[in-house]
């Protein structure tokens, strides 16, 4: 399995897209990094013919801008998907896609280079474990003094859908049927006969408002309620932060439900991540909150202690040496061993879609 460092000195050259039901977004990666111009033709999610024109278009774009054929083409798409096989089915945001298109084999033969399909959440998750959050907190820890390093890593978007990712100790999950990590089926802690995506997505800080203020909130985007939410533009400001703090009581809940199981940090992308000022709180409290029984008595939620890595405190906390020396019994030996269990919960700083790029350009150095 490659590492950062290592893809940063890859030489290959791979085409990447990030495939959205609005656009298609193209662009060629080399080491990691973007190389010449990225391109944005429009998705076209009702005209399969026109789609596939356009998704054919800025691969050959690129190819010409590049002025060579690439190594392979490796893309994030939205599922349900047969990504093994490049067979992408119906999706709720590219319906011109309903019963199955061999997208794969297609560019296969278009472009006579490998192609690989994935899932945007995934993707993410392994590019900010590749480059980004993870590799970001164990240089930090080494240059704090401390032994500790991290391998797991959980990806979370939050945009249209809740999206999400898990890699463990460098590997990307899968799964045996290209459905790992599909948080957005997770129960809503807010509505329990419901999924938590409609609690933790866009369309989640919407409804939110609109029942509170009714006919007000019609045609507001997120960024229109967050400004709401700070004061910075007229509305009911209280109605607005409870709508952020909601979505954070769900995706806190997601989040600790998943953190059970995969024993790491986390990472927050997507068009709500920008947001995180007005939800992260109540993230971290529904992680280090607590748990009843059914006598009535409560414990930690979590086994670990999360810290918010975006707080200086808390990410200062987080990466202290508690480490001890302990003496083997009946022997002159000692073990060194830090008993804190700690997780921390980060935003993306390399931006979901750099993340997405360098998950796919990963995904197909390592196939290759």
């Amino acid at each position: 399995m490659i590492a950062g460092r290592e893809l940063a000195h890859d030489p290959r050259v791979v085409l990447t897209l990030d495939a959205g039901g609005t656009n298609f977004s193209f662009s060629a990666i080399r080491g990691g990094r973007t190389i010449g111009d990225s391109l944005t033709l429009p998705a076209e999610p009702n005209d399969l013919d026109a789609s596939l024109r356009n998704m054919i278009a800025g691969f050959q774009a690129l190819v010409d801008q590049i002025g060579r054929a690439p190594d392979a083409i490796s893309f994030a798409f939205p599922g349900p998907a047969d990504y093994p096989n490049g067979v992408i089915f119906n999706v709720g945001n590219l319906p011109a896609y309903r019963g199955g298109v061999a997208v794969g084999p297609m560019l296969e033969e278009r472009f006579g280079v490998p192609v690989f399909l994935n899932n945007d959440g995934d993707l993410f998750a392994y590019g900010e474990a590749l480059a980004g959050l993870l590799p970001e907190i164990n240089r930090e820890l080494e240059a704090a003094g401390s032994p500790k390093r991290y391998r797991n890593l959980i990806g979370l978007t939050l945009g249209t859908g809740l999206g999400g990712g898990i890699v463990i100790d460098g590997r990307l999950l899968g799964g045996d049927n290209s459905a790992g990590g599909e948080f957005w089926l997770l129960r809503n802690r807010v509505r329990s006969e419901c999924f938590a995506e409609e609690g933790a997505s866009i369309r989640a800080v919407r409804s939110a408002y609109a029942e509170a203020v009714g006919a007000a909130a019609e045609g507001l985007s997120p960024k229109d309620i967050g400004d709401i939410a700070t004061g910075a533009a007229p509305g009911d400001q209280q109605a607005a932060r409870r709508a952020f703090e909601t979505l954070g009581e769900v995706v806190g809940d997601v989040l600790a439900n998943v953190l059970t199981l995969v024993d790491g940090l986390a990472v927050i992308g997507g068009g709500l991540a920008g947001a995180a000022p007005l939800f992260l709180p109540r993230v971290m409290a529904e992680l280090n909150g607590t748990i009843a029984t059914y006598g009535g008595a409560t414990t930690n939620r979590l086994v670990q202690a999360a810290y918010d890595l975006g707080n200086p405190a808390q990410r200062q906390e987080f990466l202290r040496d508690q480490s001890r020396v302990i003496a083997v019994p009946g022997s002159c030996r000692t073990v060194v061993t830090e008993p804190r269990k700690r997780v921390g919960v980060g935003i993306s700083t390399l931006g979901t879609s750099m993340a997405v790029g360098i998950g796919a350009y990963a995904f197909a150095i390592n196939r290759l």
